[in-house]
């Protein structure tokens, strides 16, 4: 735990992990930018709550969590800031502060990004201290107060009985996926999963094509598609549009105001398929990185 008078940077325990979840699952609102989501704490999970809790990184102020940091990999810090916090000035100083000396325990040395695109704040004061703008993103929305068409495919809701079906379209969409029936367990297991769906595709003959996995944050806010993939042997079929309808409706059967996804903008294919399923592009961001 590192602090100054106000500010607690902490690791949290897998026991406070729930706590985190629910810091974020409040901060999600439509009409803010897209941002840390309880679903990519909850996909991060497949490699166990030890492992999860080991990512994470909170910053709080007399108890209270104002922001959250998700090691996607060791050198990318992804965060998230509660709206109330966004224009404060100390908690983006300390902020920018801890993301750049190593020696604070959250990024080590060397080349590292951290996606700070929504806090304007934070990112001036990472420019000033060297960091630079890297490849664009583009988020996506799809508003689900209107009814979701069907999706043209027979789609599955995935249980646990049928779980390695779900896991090899995985590996099948995703070179190098180490997605196994044990990590959907251990994905399963953390308290995000609760809001959570798995849902396959399948095609005329009953081939397992395309899946994806639904996050809804509760009712009334944005939930989120994290991950989206179609078998690298029926690709080019609709089935990416399918499935991804398909998510949208179970999201809104879960009480989501919309659904959000995002993918490097230079994914035209990824882009055009959201497109297709009724998503609309929104302002790219940016990470910011540095090199040393």
């Amino acid at each position: 735990m590192i602090g100054d008078m106000t500010i607690v940077l902490n690791e949290p325990g897998a026991d406070r992990l729930g706590e985190v979840a629910g810091a974020l699952r409040e901060w999600q609102h439509d009409g803010t930018p897209v941002q840390l989501h309880p679903g990519d704490l909850g996909w991060f999970w497949r490699f166990g709550a030890e492992a999860t809790a080991a990512a994470v990184r909170t910053w709080s102020r007399d108890g209270r969590i104002l922001a959250v940091g998700l090691l996607d990999g060791p050198r990318l810090l992804r965060l998230a800031i509660a709206p109330a916090a966004r224009r404060d000035g100390e908690l983006a100083r300390r902020l920018a502060e801890d993301v750049t000396e190593p020696e604070r325990g959250v990024l080590p040395e060397g080349r590292a990004n951290v996606d700070a695109s929504m806090y304007p704040l934070v990112q001036d004061l990472l420019v000033k201290d060297g960091w630079n703008a890297d490849e664009p993103w583009t988020p996506l929305r799809r508003d689900l107060t209107r009814p979701v068409e069907d999706p043209g495919v027979r789609i599955e809701v995935i249980g646990p009985e049928r779980v390695h079906v779900r896991t090899a379209v995985q590996r099948a969409s995703f070179e190098g996926s180490t997605f196994t029936d044990e990590r959907w367990h251990a994905m399963a297991a953390g308290s995000p999963y609760a809001d959570a769906r798995c849902l396959v595709a399948y095609d005329d003959r009953g081939e397992a094509v395309a899946a994806v996995t639904v996050w809804s944050a509760g009712p009334g806010r944005p939930g989120l598609l994290e991950p989206m993939g179609v078998h690298r042997e029926h690709r080019g079929h609709g089935y990416g549009r399918a499935i991804t309808v398909a998510a949208a409706a179970v999201l809104q059967e879960l009480g989501s105001s919309s659904a959000v996804v995002c993918t490097p903008s230079s994914n035209t294919g990824a882009v055009a398929t959201y497109r297709s399923a009724g998503f609309q592009p929104l302002p790219e961001i940016r990470d910011h990185y540095r090199d040393s």
